[in-house]
């Protein structure tokens, strides 16, 4: 295990949800930033008509999450945006070192109940840990397509082909393309 960054820091998971509109990133943050956190990790997406944020903010200690819940509530009063916080213990902050290789698995198929968790059960089962995942329906009314997206960090020793081998039978039982392929991860 990784050791953890010894710091005077306390750091919160920040989820939010809205309708979506402009300015819903640009509220959130102006609220941090009023406060003087900073935003360590964030990911936001569309889902269907809604806007999801969940984002890892610290800030110097002591600092209640209280203050982090009291501006937010005034943020939902003037514009519906709901907020949960979350205080992270300090096992919660450290990075996590993976020693596998990360690939993309992409699903396409015909709609139907069952997909997202026949595959990803298959992953859970060999100890394949997802790091992030998306779905879209695509196509026509008539004739809808899914679209799975996820990224995934392989366990050691098995490779990109050894992980599509295992997703081989559920290909051909859930009747969908199922392509896994090596992402090189991207260092900043």
């Amino acid at each position: 295990m990784s050791e953890c960054r010894k710091d005077n820091l306390a750091h919160f998971a920040v989820t939010i949800i809205s309708k979506d509109r402009p300015g819903i990133v640009a509220d959130t943050t102006e609220v941090l930033y009023r406060l003087g956190c900073n935003i360590e990790d964030s990911s936001c997406t569309m889902l269907g008509g809604d806007f999801a944020m969940i984002l890892i903010v610290s800030h110097e200690k002591p600092f209640p999450k209280a203050r982090l819940t009291d501006e937010f509530k005034e943020l939902h009063e003037r514009t519906g945006l709901v907020t949960y916080v979350r205080t992270l213990a300090e096992d919660e902050i450290c990075p996590v070192k993976e020693e596998g290789e990360l690939c993309l698995v992409s699903v396409y198929g015909s709609d139907r109940p069952g997909i997202v968790y026949r595959v990803t059960r298959a992953l859970a089962d060999r100890h394949i840990n997802i790091t992030d995942l998306n779905t879209r329906l695509i196509g026509t009314r008539e004739e809808p397509v899914y679209v799975l997206m996820l990224e995934a960090i392989l366990p050691a020793g098995m490779t990109v082909d050894d992980a599509e081998r295992l997703l081989e039978n559920l290909k051909k039982e859930l009747n969908v393309e199922i392509g896994v392929r090596a992402i090189t991860p991207v260092s900043l």
